[in-house]
C-alpha cells in the first residue's frame, strides 16, 4: 500500500480506537445486551417513565456501537479494494479505496467531536431564534438567509424542523423567527451558534449597488424534558395575545391565537403562533419560557465555574462570532476560532459543521484567542 494511503489508514484507525476507548467498548457491548434483554420484557412498560429512559439509553448506545462497527467495516473494505487494485494495476479502484478511507476518517473525526457533547442538556432538541438587527430590509433579508442556513443544516442531519414563531419583514426577509429543531444532540451541536452574525455584500436592494454591512443575532436554547423541572410564577409574567402572520398559513390570521409571554424579572420574551389554537400556543410559549430560563441557569453555572470566557458576556450587537463576506471577495470567518471557508455559498446552504466542530473543541479544550474581524 502506498505511503500516503497508509498514513490515511493509520489516522483513521487511531480515530476509531479513540472512539472505542471513549465508549469503553467491552462495557458498552455488555450494557447494550442487557438493555436489549430488558426492552423485550413486557413488564418493562408497567413503569412508562422508566421504560422510556431504558429505550432512550438503548437507542443511543446501539447507534454508537453500530457506528464504530460501520467505520471499522468501511476501513476494512477500503483496504481490500486498494489491495485488489494494486494487484491488478487498477488505478480507479485504488482511488476509490483512498476516497473511502478519507470518508471513514472524516466520519470518525466528526464522531470524536460528538463525544464532547456530554453537557446536561446536550442530547436535547433545541429552539433557535433568529432576529434581524438595525438596518431595515437588508438586515431582515440577512436574518432570513440565516434561518434558511440552519434549516438546511438540520435537514442534512435528518433532523425535524418546525416553525414556532415567524415575523415577516417589511419588504423582504424576516424580522425574526423561532425554529424548533428535533433530533439527538440538536442542542449540543448548535449551542455555540448563539451570537451576532455579520454579512458584508453588495445589496440587491440598493439601486447604487453599494456595499452594505448587516447584522442578525442567533439565540440557541434547549428544549427541557421531564428530567428537568423549572418553576415559573405566573405573577412574574405578562401574557399578550395577537393575530398570527407569516409562515403559519392563512388560517391562523383570523383570530388572536398567537401568544407572547414576557418574564418581567429577566426581561425574557417568547412568542408562539405555531397552532391555530390559542390554548396550544400558550402551552408551547410556557415551555419555551421554561427552556429560556433553564438556558440562563446553565449559563450562570458556566460563569460561576469559569468554564470559558465567552460565557461571561451576554449576547449583544458588540459580540460578533462570525463574518460572512460575499463582496468584494468571498470568505466566511469565525472570530472565536479562526475557522474559515472561501465558499460562502456552501456555508449558507448549511455546510457549517467545520465552524461548529471548531467552536465545540475550543469550548472543551480551551486555547485560541479572538481573531481580528474582516472588512
Amino acid at each position: 500500500m502506498r505511503a500516503e494511503i497508509e498514513q490515511l489508514s493509520d489516522a483513521a484507525k487511531q480515530s476509531i480506537g479513540l472512539l472505542r476507548r471513549h465508549l469503553d467498548w467491552d462495557t458498552a457491548d455488555k450494557r447494550l445486551a442487557e438493555l436489549n434483554a430488558r426492552s423485550e420484557d413486557p413488564a418493562l412498560w408497567n413503569d412508562p417513565e422508566a421504560a422510556q429512559k431504558v429505550m432512550r439509553e438503548r437507542t443511543q448506545l446501539e447507534e454508537a456501537v453500530s457506528a464504530i462497527r460501520r467505520l471499522e467495516q468501511g476501513l476494512e473494505d477500503a483496504a481490500t479494494l486498494i489491495e485488489l487494485g494494486e494487484m491488478e494495476g487498477d488505478e480507479a479502484s485504488i482511488r476509490e479505496g483512498e476516497e473511502q478511507i478519507r470518508a471513514v476518517q472524516a466520519e470518525a473525526a466528526r464522531r470524536q467531536i460528538e463525544t464532547l457533547l456530554a453537557g446536561e442538556a446536550d442530547g436535547n432538541d433545541t429552539y433557535l431564534e433568529v432576529h434581524a438587527g438595525a438596518g431595515g430590509t437588508e438586515s431582515q433579508d440577512w436574518a432570513n438567509m440565516l434561518h434558511r442556513m440552519y434549516a438546511r443544516w438540520a435537514e442534512r442531519r435528518k433532523y425535524k424542523v418546525e416553525i414556532v414563531e415567524w415575523s415577516e419583514g417589511e419588504e423582504a426577509g424576516i424580522k425574526g423567527a423561532t425554529l424548533l429543531i428535533k433530533g439527538h444532540n440538536a442542542y449540543g451541536w448548535l449551542k455555540t451558534e448563539s451570537g451576532v452574525h455579520r454579512l458584508v455584500r453588495i445589496s440587491p436592494y440598493d439601486s447604487n449597488a453599494r456595499r452594505h454591512t448587516s447584522f442578525a443575532s442567533v439565540w440557541v436554547y434547549p428544549v427541557i424534558d421531564d428530567r428537568i423541572t423549572i418553576e415559573v410564577k405566573e405573577s412574574d409574567c405578562r401574557i399578550d395575545t395577537y393575530r398570527s402572520s407569516g409562515a403559519g398559513g392563512q388560517h391562523v390570521n383570523t383570530t388572536d391565537s398567537a401568544v407572547r409571554i414576557t418574564h418581567i424579572p429577566t426581561g425574557i420574551v417568547v412568542a408562539c403562533q405555531q397552532e391555530r389554537s390559542q390554548h396550544k400556543n400558550r402551552a408551547t410559549a410556557w415551555n419555551m419560557l421554561r427552556a429560556r430560563l433553564y438556558e440562563l441557569e446553565l449559563k450562570k453555572r458556566e460563569e460561576k465555574a469559569n468554564a470559558e470566557a465567552a460565557s461571561k458576556t451576554d449576547i449583544g450587537w458588540g459580540h460578533q462570532i462570525r463574518s460572512y463576506v460575499l463582496q468584494p471577495y468571498q470568505l466566511v470567518k469565525d472570530l472565536r476560532t479562526g475557522a474559515q471557508s472561501t465558499s460562502p455559498g456552501d456555508v449558507l446552504d448549511g455546510e457549517i459543521d467545520p465552524f461548529i466542530e471548531a467552536s465545540l473543541a475550543q469550548r472543551v479544550y480551551g486555547g485560541g484567542e479572538a481573531v481580528e474581524d474582516i472588512d
